[in-house]
């Protein structure tokens, strides 16, 4: 059994140096420690490796658009009302959401008032720390290997970069030693199919399709295909759908229900992937899936060049309340490349989106 989640290396001491260094990136795989650094207080910069090194290089310039605008708040030479008002106004751009916004500007005064900061880029280090905290409940590792094959059911709205994600996750699978059998439910769109295969091919991996076949009834074909063959991991790609058509989430429902038919424990997963573009948009859409389906899961795409970044805080705030909890970000996307896709970090995110 395996989990797609770097182990947190031993935390690094931490010392208060003469001037405060600029917020550098975590070390390769790891987590900062969460505590609160206090404005004359910096962790000291961690070496990166070098294929860490350049993900998060990737992750901050696909986020500097959100970035940007909330960096400049704190090029002022005070913390006064006027601040928070502007860190304020840059949050709800950033598609950050109303609570989320709220709760951050309620940490980071408290924050600042304990520690006693005087400078603005002092805020800034509190405020990424603070979403730091509200993001962590995002993290957990996608598990594969309790339940064999481990079926993952895979939704999203057309657009949103679903077959992409499963053509990248399987890539990521057949990295780590998983054999992979592919599902072809996505019945329902022109070429789905034929983009599937080629996501097959490029993954080496096995696929299962039918043409003009039912999807419910690729999907049992698929899962019993993936038990008699010893498949650790079978990954069903549904037909792309907005949460307003109801026939269609209707027919998402069946597909879980033939899946349980195929194998009682199953589907062990049901990710929805989201376009990061999207905003507040892709927060109605993990309700609206979530209520169908019960979620387990997000990949959430397209995370370059978007000036939306912030609808993570939204998606952990709205987590919070959720009963059962959060459901957690398994990856992030930056590029369309099969290697674009990598695990969440809550402390990663935060600082890519201060830099």
């Amino acid at each position: 059994m395996f989990s797609f989640f770097r182990k947190k290396p031993p935390a690094p001491p931490i010392s208060a140096p003469a001037a405060a260094p600029a917020v550098a990136p975590p070390a390769a795989g790891g987590l900062i420690g969460s505590a609160l650094v206090t404005p004359m207080e910096v962790p000291a910069a961690a070496p990166v490796a070098p294929e860490r090194k350049g993900w998060l290089d990737k992750l901050s310039a696909g986020l500097r658009k959100t970035g940007s605008s909330i960096s400049e708040v704190f090029t002022g030479g005070q913390i006064d009302d006027h601040l928070y008002e502007e860190l304020e106004t840059a949050l709800l751009m950033a598609d950050t959401g109303v609570k989320a916004t709220q709760h951050l500007l309620d940490e980071v005064k408290r924050r600042v008032a304990a520690s006693g900061a005087t400078r603005p880029v002092q805020v800034k280090n509190i405020l990424a720390d603070s979403l730091t905290q509200l993001l962590r409940p995002l993290e957990k590792p996608l598990v594969i290997g309790e339940f064999k094959p481990t079926v993952i059911m895979v939704a999203g709205v057309n657009g949103a970069g679903k077959t992409t994600s499963i053509g990248k996750l399987t890539k990521h699978l057949a990295t780590e030693g998983a054999t992979v059998l592919l599902a072809a439910a996505d019945t329902f769109r022109a070429a789905a199919r034929e983009q599937l295969a080629v996501w097959a091919d490029r993954n080496t991996v096995e696929i299962v399709s039918q043409e003009g076949g039912d999807p419910a009834a690729v999907s049992f074909d698929a899962v019993t295909a993936g038990k008699a063959r010893g498949k650790d991991v079978v990954l069903v790609d549904t037909a792309g759908r907005l949460p307003t058509q109801l026939h269609l989430m209707e027919e998402l429902k069946k597909i879980k229900r033939v899946v349980a038919k195929a194998d009682a424990t199953a589907p062990h997963e049901v990710l929805l992937v989201i376009d990061g573009n999207t905003g507040q948009n892709a927060l109605a859409q993990v309700k609206a899936f979530d209520d169908t389906l019960g979620l387990t899961g997000l990949i959430v795409t397209k995370l370059d060049g978007t000036a939306k970044g912030g609808v993570l805080a939204a998606i952990a705030q709205w987590g919070a309340e959720r009963t059962g909890g959060p459901v957690p970000v398994y990856f992030i996307g930056v590029g369309e490349k099969l290697e674009d896709l990598e695990t969440f970090s809550a402390r990663e995110f935060a600082l890519a989106l201060m830099t």
